[in-house]
C-alpha cells in the first residue's frame, strides 16, 4: 500500500496504490477531488478493492496540485498520461467516475494504446445541461462560501432517498469535516467540466467499454448513458434502477461488476 506523488507538466500528482498484482487498474475520481485530494488515504480508499488485490494493482489518482487558469478536461487526461508513464504504467484497465469519467474519455480518445478496458461510471459524453445547472449551482455556493449548501446540495443530488434519510442529519458534521481552506482547486475544476465536449471524438474509442448508470442520476441526467451509447455504439450499458450519481457507494455490486467486465 502506497501513499504517493509523482512530478508531471512541473508540478506533481497525488496518488494511492494498493495490491502487488500483474494487471493495473486506474481510477479516476469526481469533482470531489477538487476539495480533497487522495494525499494520505490508501488506506480508506482501498476498502472496495480487497475483492482487486490479489491479481491487480490498484491506483487512484488526483488531479496535479498546480492547475492552470481554463485547465480542460484533454489536458487533464493528457498530464494523467503522463503520469501513468513515470509510474511505469504502459496499459491499463481505467475506471473513471462523473468528472474523472470524462477525463477517462480523453485519455481513451488520445492514448489508445493506454487504455485495456475502459469503465465508464455516471458520467457524460459532454456538458449537458442537467450538467451545467448542478456544477453551476455548486459554483455559485462555493463563490460564496456557503459550505453546508455545497455539501447538502451535492449529497441530494446524489443519493437516493432511502440513503438520504438515512444520512442526512450526518450532512453539517461533513461539512465541517470537508471545508477546504481555498476554492481555487475546485473551482478549475468545475469550469473544466462546463467546457466539456467529447462526443465528436469518442467514435475513435475502440476498447471494450462498459457504461455504468443510475435511473434516477440527477447529476448529470438520466440520458447520459444514451447519448454515451450512441458516441461509443459497441460499448455495454449497465443501469441500476432507482439509484443515482451515488450509485458507486450505495450499489453493493458495483466493484464486483467493474472487477467481472476486467475480467472478461
Amino acid at each position: 500500500m502506497e501513499n504517493g506523488c509523482v512530478a508531471v507538466s512541473g508540478t506533481d500528482m497525488y496518488y494511492v496504490s494498493f495490491g502487488r498484482g500483474k494487471k493495473t487498474l486506474v481510477v479516476l475520481p469526481g469533482l470531489s477531488d477538487g476539495l480533497a485530494t487522495v494525499k494520505g488515504k490508501a488506506l480508506v480508499l482501498s476498502a472496495p478493492y480487497r475483492k482487486y488485490l490479489g491479481d491487480y494493482s490498484v491506483y487512484m489518482f488526483s488531479r496535479k496540485n498546480s492547475m492552470p487558469k481554463d485547465y480542460t478536461i484533454s489536458q487533464m487526461a493528457e498530464d494523467q498520461a503522463l503520469a501513468m508513464k513515470a509510474l511505469g504504467i504502459d496499459r491499463a484497465f481505467v475506471l473513471g467516475v462523473s468528472q474523472g469519467g470524462m477525463i477517462a474519455q480523453y485519455l481513451a480518445i488520445d492514448h489508445p494504446e493506454a487504455v485495456e478496458k475502459l469503465i465508464l461510471a455516471v458520467t457524460a459524453p459532454y456538458a449537458n445541461n442537467t450538467v451545467r445547472e448542478a456544477v453551476g449551482a455548486w459554483i455559485e455556493m462555493a463563490e460564496r462560501g456557503d459550505h453546508l449548501s455545497l455539501m447538502t446540495d451535492t449529497a441530494e443530488r446524489m443519493y437516493s432517498d432511502a440513503f438520504l434519510e438515512k444520512n442526512r442529519k450526518l450532512l453539517p458534521l461533513t461539512a465541517r469535516l470537508t471545508k477546504p481552506a481555498s476554492y481555487e482547486r475546485f473551482f478549475r475544476n468545475a469550469y473544466a467540466i462546463l467546457d466539456f465536449d467529447a462526443r465528436e471524438e469518442l467514435s475513435s474509442v475502440k476498447c471494450p467499454v462498459l457504461i455504468i448508470a443510475g435511473s434516477e442520476d440527477r447529476t448529470v441526467g438520466t440520458e447520459a448513458a444514451d447519448d454515451l451509447k450512441e458516441c461509443i455504439p459497441e460499448s455495454r450499458v449497465y443501469v441500476y434502477e432507482g439509484l443515482g450519481h451515488g450509485l458507486y457507494e450505495e450499489a453493493r455490486d458495483f466493484y464486483d461488476r467493474v472487477f467481472d467486465f476486467c475480467e472478461a
